[in-house]
Formats: C-alpha cells, structure tokens, sequence
C-alpha cells in the first residue's frame, strides 16, 4: 500500500516530524508485521532518523551541516540553492522501519522527520507499507 503526504514547511530550513503520519498510514494499512518505506521524491530536503526527545540537537546539526555546505559559495548551479542539493545528498531521500504488531519498530528516542533546506514549501512524503 502506498499513500502520499503532503507537508508544508514554514521556513527557508525545517525539521517536520511526520512520525504520526506514518504511523497512521501504517494503522490504514491493517497490516501487522513488514517493512515501511517513507521516501521524498524531491532534491533539496530528505527523510531521516533521529533523537525526538532534545530539540537542542537539531540546532547542532543545522550548525554541522551549515559548516560543510555554507549557503553561499563558489557553486554555479543556476537556481543558488546547491547547498541545499548537497544537505539532502547527505541526509538522503529515504528510510526503511520494521514493524511487528502493527507498530514501527523505533527506537525509544527516534522519530521520523523531513528535513527542507529549501523552503518554505510543500512536499510530498511517499508512505509504502509492506507486508
């Protein structure tokens, strides 16, 4: 089963989690034990796994990622937003969590999030459940 999210972020860089989202989609799904695959068909945000529980992180690791891709450079990519090509390079367009019991198997601190490096916008996140 796949179903498309729609999500909107709200600044030029943004971390949504999107961790109930998927986890309805899962309950839609009826299913109780395989794999679920949230993928972003775009080229300036990605899907990640990470600590939900210290919002403080996610400030470290916009700081990270601004320090190898500085928004401004010697790029000639003709829209000005390569730093933005290579954060989702780096994060990556997908992730794959096994559930059982119908329930996402996370870690106790991980949620799901799209990370936009080029917004606001809105986005599509591809939920496919497989059992």
């Amino acid at each position: 089963m796949n179903r498309v999210l729609n999500v909107e972020s709200d600044a030029h860089e943004a971390w949504i989690d999107v961790t109930a989202k998927v986890r309805a989609v899962l309950r839609e799904a009826g299913a109780e034990e395989g794999v679920v695959t949230v993928f972003v068909p775009h080229t300036t945000c990605g899907i990640t796994l990470q600590e939900n529980a210290d919002p403080p992180l996610k400030g470290d690791i916009d700081q990270a990622l601004a320090r190898l891709f500085p928004w401004t450079g010697d790029y000639r990519h003709c829209e000005d937003n390569t730093a933005a090509h290579l954060k989702a390079m780096t994060v990556g367009s997908s992730v794959q969590i096994p559930f059982c019991g119908g329930e996402l198997q996370l870690g106790t601190w991980q949620g799901i999030y799209l990370l936009d490096f080029d917004g606001p916008r809105r986005r599509r996140v591809i939920v496919q459940v497989s059992a």
